[in-house]
């Protein structure tokens, strides 16, 4: 037994595992290309991704533009396997990165942080990329299905439906990471169900994605029985050696013990699960000061009440700056212990799955 294949149309991946957009700079050209050559879909995060790029201050549109089109052109000289972008709604430059990753002919744009209702608007007629809307609910799924079909005559190409335990930014209000209603478990049956009437009615298979807390073979051979397509891990691709992210960071990772992965209030609105560390307790004990904003990078950030910029904070992260910011990881990061490559990690999901699917499916789900 080996891995199923994960299909957006003509477009099949040899496996059904989706590498989760990890911004900022965590998942670049490295770490994508590499999932890629094993037969899975890599995926580079475009939040903030022109943080290297000189003129990023005062050219901030140009300069991310510029860096998305040089790591999906550095990737894609390192793969011939299947690419995507994560683009959250959010960005204040969202139309630019979509448009730029449609004219570089990347594979799938991933976008979540917010329902992108316009999305197909950007493609044209020649475009070769699908869409994939991340939502956290079957209700989120059916009325974005509505919106392109009636509007753009656009069936979603897939979905991802991320639960409470990713890391990252959260869909969720911080009451409901907990409650037992909106866990994995129960939002991917609803997410199958509410896509199948357009599946019907347009006859074709609108793949959905299970993500949010996914960390071993046996997790992946669970949500393929329940129905999903494939899955989305973002936290078991850090600890690898492709990851773009520098050694601190991984290593901040493999250190973590379970009471160190924590939720945050992030300044953009929404709850955050991160790793505990000295800079988010300078920021809980109110030592971090109010800053300027020099990006206006998200939408919905709240400069006037934020301690500190988000984006300066994850860029400092992925440099390996902890003191000057903060991990986001996903509820299982303390289960990560050693560096991997990513094929060796590729490797022994496969093993664990087939371990895991040999055996009958548990009863009662």
């Amino acid at each position: 037994m080996t891995f199923p294949s994960l299909s957006f149309g003509d477009m099949i991946a040899k496996t059904p595992i989706v590498q989760g957009g990890m911004g900022v700079g965590i998942s670049l050209s490295g770490l994508s290309s590499a999932v890629a050559n094993q037969g899975g879909i890599g995926v580079i995060s475009a939040a903030m991704i022109g943080m290297n790029e000189p003129d990023l201050a005062k050219n901030y549109t140009q300069a991310n533009i510029r860096a998305l089109q040089d790591e999906i052109r550095k990737a894609k000289a390192m793969t011939k396997g299947i690419l995507g972008v994560n683009i959250m709604v959010a960005l204040s430059n969202f139309a630019d990165l979509v448009r730029t990753s449609i004219q570089e002919r990347i594979d799938i744009i991933f976008s979540g942080a917010g329902l992108p209702f316009d999305l197909p608007k950007y493609l044209t007629e020649d475009s070769h990329t699908k869409l994939v809307p991340i939502v956290s609910s079957g209700r989120a799924a059916a009325i974005i299905c509505k919106k392109w079909i009636s509007k753009f005559n656009y069936v979603p190409d897939g979905f991802v439906v991320e639960g409470p335990m990713a890391g990252g930014h959260l869909g969720f209000k911080a009451e409901q990471l907990d409650d037992p209603e909106f866990q994995l478990e129960n939002l991917v049956p609803q997410v199958i169900e509410a896509v199948k009437p357009f599946e019907r009615e347009h006859n074709r298979s609108i793949p959905v994605i299970a993500a949010g807390g996914i960390f071993s073979g046996a997790d992946i051979c669970k949500y393929l029985r329940m129905g999903a397509a494939g899955v989305q891990l973002g936290t078991r691709f850090v600890a690898t050696h492709e990851c773009d992210a520098d050694m601190a960071f991984k290593q901040a990772f493999i250190d973590a013990k379970e009471g160190d992965v924590t939720v945050i209030k992030s300044p953009v609105g929404m709850p955050g699960r991160a790793l505990k560390n000295v800079f988010l307790d300078d920021v809980d004990e109110g030592k971090r000061k109010p800053f300027k904003c020099p990006y206006h990078c998200i939408v919905t950030c709240d400069i006037k009440k934020s301690p500190y910029c988000i984006a300066q904070a994850l860029a400092n992260a992925k440099k390996g700056r902890m003191k000057l910011g903060f991990a986001f990881a996903g509820q299982t990061a303390h289960r990560v212990d050693k560096l991997l490559s990513v094929k060796e990690l590729m490797d022994s999901l496969e093993a664990e799955y087939n371990e895991a699917c040999a055996g009958p499916a548990p009863t009662g789900n």
